[in-house]
């Protein structure tokens, strides 16, 4: 073979190993936007998007949230499971503690101003986030800031600075403080402050893309618009759909009380999950689970109990293990199924909870501590979902008297208990 015929060979073997490294390269890029794009409500700055997956640029993925209450819930785990995508492609995911911004309380799609949380509160609410954070993202891959790191360094000459970015008439563009505005309903100045803190977040860790809730888009943009005053490229927004809480109605969230906590016990893990509506379920097996409709159509084939089931035992078995998932399963099974009582139902002896001869079930429940508080007990009464020895007690003023224990309580769906003499 002559030397011109071995050296047209080793181009065409250069340009057929060139072309298909490109043609690996664009494929791996798309999948990376598909995976991406999968479960988002809104991608803006998708063209920017690609061009940064394009350059191999490892992106810096920001996720805030803030401790208003001690407990994560299903409704972070929506964007956990996203940020923690990223990590699985390759970039870094920085989780923003916002102890700082707390201190104000996000307005988004909030009726009126949140309660005001001491430090202390905040701080010890906060205490145990990154343990709950790491059950669903991986602690090796993911950098984490409190993000009173930066604003406690402020001076006020900077807040000014800061505060001039925006316009009063532009912060009345979000939909929640128009609607404030409209019904006379105050809106307090430092609220204005929020989505400015929000923004400088991003500004200050340079993020790339930045991941919310279709509630926070307001406070997404405001970060683009603080880089691009920075000189910074804008991050790009990812905003993820809201989960519908327990009441079936309004989103999840810890401030409406109908939210299941990352940090709920098995029991009332599975329980809430199974009270969750038959339409609801189904988002929580795309969102939560992750599944494509393929599977979830394979399973509205079946019994909506079946599914539940599935879906209950499933996500218990990510926070507690299978052996739990599989136990409260079998324990749900047993007294909703077949009608038994439960094997580990606490028993609490009379003198324990009170020293009376006889007691307001109310008062004795409370004493319990197995509920949140007396107000919610009062509801279940109220609403008949108390039965003390199969009988329905739906009169707050409703007696027990401890000759005539042992009573077998039920209340609510999840809640049983015996008291003895």
């Amino acid at each position: 073979m002559g030397i011109f015929n071995r050296f047209s060979l080793k181009i065409k073997d250069f340009f057929f190993t060139d072309l298909a490294s490109r043609l690996h390269a664009i494929v791996k890029i798309m999948d990376a936007l598909k995976a991406i794009e999968r479960n988002t409500d809104t991608i803006i700055g998708q063209a920017s998007l690609e061009e940064r997956l394009k350059s191999g640029k490892r992106l810096r993925v920001k996720l805030g949230v803030d401790p208003t209450r001690p407990d994560l819930t299903f409704g972070h785990m929506v964007v956990f499971n996203k940020l923690r995508q990223f990590q699985e492609l390759g970039h870094e995911a920085i989780l923003i503690i916002g102890d700082y911004t707390t201190l104000i309380g996000d307005p988004s799609g909030r009726s009126s101003t949140r309660p005001v949380l001491t430090r202390e509160e905040i701080e010890q609410n906060a205490s145990t986030y990154l343990d709950q954070a790491f059950r669903i993202l991986d602690k090796n891959k993911t950098t984490v800031y409190h993000n009173s790191e930066w604003f406690m360094q402020m001076r006020f000459e900077d807040c000014l600075n800061l505060a001039r970015k925006m316009t009063v008439a532009q912060m009345l563009e979000r939909d929640d403080f128009s609607k404030r505005h409209a019904a006379n309903t105050p809106i307090s100045i430092v609220e204005f402050l929020y989505p400015l803190l929000q923004g400088y977040d991003s500004v200050h860790i340079k993020a790339d893309v930045e991941l919310g809730g279709t509630d926070q888009l307001f406070n997404l943009l405001v970060g683009r618009t603080l880089q691009k005053d920075a000189e910074q490229p804008e991050q790009i927004v990812i905003t993820m759909p809201l989960l519908v809480g327990l009441d079936g109605v309004k989103k999840m969230s810890k401030s409406q009380d109908n939210y299941i906590a990352f940090s709920d016990t098995a029991k009332n893990m599975f329980g809430k999950i199974m009270s969750i509506s038959d339409t609801a379920m189904w988002d929580y097996y795309q969102y939560l689970l992750e599944w494509d409709d393929a599977a979830i159509t394979e399973w509205k084939e079946k019994h909506p109990m079946d599914a539940k089931k599935h879906l209950a035992q499933t996500l218990l078995a990510r926070f507690h293990g299978d052996e739990a998932a599989d136990y409260e399963r079998q324990q749900f099974e047993q007294v909703f199924s077949q009608r038994e009582l439960p094997d580990d139902m606490p028993t609490f002896p009379w003198s324990k909870l009170t020293k009376a001869p006889s007691a307001n079930l109310i008062d004795l429940l409370a004493a319990t501590d197995l509920f949140p508080s007396k107000k919610e007990i009062r509801r279940l009464v109220e609403q008949g979902a108390v039965h003390s020895n199969e009988e329905r007690c739906n009169d707050i003023r409703y007696e027990l008297a401890q000759d005539q224990a042992p009573f077998i309580i039920r209340a609510g769906k999840r809640t049983f208990l015996k008291i003895e003499a």
